[in-house]
């Protein structure tokens, strides 16, 4: 039973503690997850107040005076058993293991004197709560009074089990033993012998948890020692810390419960043991995506892709933010707390700042689609529309060609990658291509040795490839007989190329003059027509 009351506590206390428990994970020191309320308000659920004369305000004078210390008034709302020892240490001992077992909300409780009209029970019976404790249920029940006093206060039946367990408790030898001051209840209703004792466990475990977690380092490094892979012994070294953290964790689990905790603190240190967990998985995870960023930028595969290896630490930026703002949510919801309003409000921002930064994702998505599809690569002799030169560098949000005029053009990736891209550096040979004119007195029987002669010269090239040659008679020019020549070499370096190309243009020339032709040029014959020639 939770009332609104109790709720909203709750929601306040686990903030505060969440926020504890992320300051101690920075420094290094493990929490568990738990859900903890404060003590309920006296106020009922309704808003409002309750009659004297009722259930609830006599479990909220009792739970008040229990933890002012007065335990003498305090007694005065249980019906005494016939046991030894003085009301006030009887009234510690049933305050006692109501804290262990029961969590007491007053603000389920009947504001009515009569209580509550429909329960099935007699009409001076009130059943508050019920709980497990060793040998099955046990309800905690009030009877009403008609004398001076408390008008409800708790049977004799129930003090007497509450009593009897006593005994039971864990932290009994520090409720009997250690100093009044420090039995006392304080923030978060927590006594101040167990607020002394909470940072020496978390202190201890981490201790414990780092012993613990580098012999686990130590076996794990061996068994990976025994694979003829080092992808393992990298991981090894990797989860040494998550490792302790996890057993750190373990550790606070198992000392915790020797402290005795309330219900509520109880429920909030296993939210945090969850939210601690799920911290060292998502921790472990990140460790992970290191050692593939690095494996990946270390291959052969990223060697050969200089401009999908720039892509490698983006990836992991990304991947890293995503599984932070996972691990966040999931702790978040291991805590207790709603977060479909924090995912709906991130959807939300998120296309908002989509909208905004546009061009900056398009570009971002034009980057990653260059490093995947690889249309050219740094260094790359490319032409994309009128721009022609080298790729000087593929960035994020745009890429920067060097022209032959040594001006540096600057593109954005989102339009590059819907532009034409005309790359030279993929060529697998390089085209010779020419036409040569020779002069109108050359005979066909030298126009048909000069066309042998090219083409013998031709494929007598080391370099050449010979699935194409082409050296034909072409046309009529209007000064020229015109001979095409074309050709395909295997190489493709640019200047070692030119060497050939101007290799090959000087044995065409001696050609053309071994034969007894010449080059022609443009020529026009013009006729004048003498003043006799003309009639009258």
């Amino acid at each position: 039973m939770r009332g609104e009351a109790e709720a909203f506590h709750l929601r306040r206390f686990n903030l505060r503690v969440l926020i504890a428990g992320v300051v101690l994970l920075c420094s290094g020191e493990p929490v568990r997850a738990q859900a903890t309320p404060p003590p309920p308000a006296a106020s009922p659920a309704s808003g409002a107040h309750p009659s004297p004369g009722s259930p609830r305000t006599s479990v909220v004078s009792f739970l008040e005076l229990s933890r002012a210390g007065r335990w003498d008034e305090a007694a005065r709302f249980l019906e005494r058993p016939q046991v030894a020892g003085s009301p006030a240490a009887l009234a510690e001992r049933v305050k006692a293991v109501l804290d262990a077992y029961a969590w007491l909300d007053p603000s389920a409780l009947s504001p009515l004197d009569e209580g509550k009209r429909v329960d099935g029970l007699p009409p001076d019976v009130e059943e508050i709560a019920t709980f497990d404790v060793p040998g099955g249920r046990l309800p905690v029940r009030l009877v009403r009074t008609d004398g001076e006093g408390p008008s409800w206060i708790f049977d004799r039946a129930t003090v007497t089990r509450l009593d009897e367990l006593y005994g039971s408790l864990r932290n009994r030898w520090a409720l009997e033993h250690l100093p009044a001051p420090l039995l006392r209840p304080g923030p978060r209703d927590l006594l101040y012998w167990q607020w002394l004792a909470l940072p020496l466990i978390l202190v201890g475990s981490w201790g414990v948890g780092l012993l613990l977690g580098r012999l686990t380092h130590a076996v794990l490094l061996r068994v990976a020692g025994r694979t003829s892979s080092t992808l393992d012994d990298e991981l090894a070294e990797r989860l040494e810390r998550p490792i302790a953290l996890l057993w750190a964790l373990v550790v606070v689990a198992i000392s915790i419960s020797a402290l005795n905790l309330y219900e509520p603190a109880d429920r909030l240190l296993a939210g945090l043991r969850r939210a601690g967990i799920l911290i060292v998985l998502f921790w472990a995870a990140l460790r992970a995506l290191d050692l593939v960023r690095d494996a990946v930028a270390s291959s052969g595969w990223a060697r050969q892709r200089p401009s999908a290896l720039a892509l490698v630490p983006l990836s992991s930026r990304v991947g890293k933010v995503l599984l932070s703002a996972l691990a966040a949510v999931s702790a978040l919801a291991a805590l207790g707390y709603p977060v479909t309003g924090l995912l709906a409000g991130l959807g939300i921002g998120g296309l908002a700042l989509a909208l905004a930064a546009q061009k900056t994702v398009e570009n971002l998505f034009g980057s990653f689609s260059i490093g995947i599809d690889q249309p050219f690569r740094e260094g790359d002799l490319v032409k994309i529309d009128d721009t022609f030169g080298n790729v000087e560098r593929i960035g994020l949000r745009s890429s920067r060609i060097r022209t032959f005029d040594r001006t540096l053009v600057t593109i954005p990736n989102g339009r590059l990658a819907e532009l034409r891209v005309e790359t030279f550096a993929a060529r697998d040979r390089l085209r010779l291509t020419t036409e040569i004119g020779l002069t109108y007195g050359t005979g066909s029987a030298q126009i048909r040795r000069i066309v042998t002669r090219l083409e013998a010269e031709l494929r007598s090239h080391p370099k050449l490839w010979p699935d194409s040659v082409t050296v034909a008679f072409q046309s009529f020019g209007e000064s020229s007989l015109n001979l095409l020549v074309m050709a395909w070499f295997e190489t493709t370096d640019w200047a070692e190329f030119l060497a050939i190309r101007q290799e090959m243009y000087l044995r065409f020339m001696e050609i053309v003059e071994e034969e007894g032709s010449s080059f022609a040029f443009p020529t026009r014959t013009v006729h004048f027509a003498g003043r006799d020639a003309v009639p009258g």
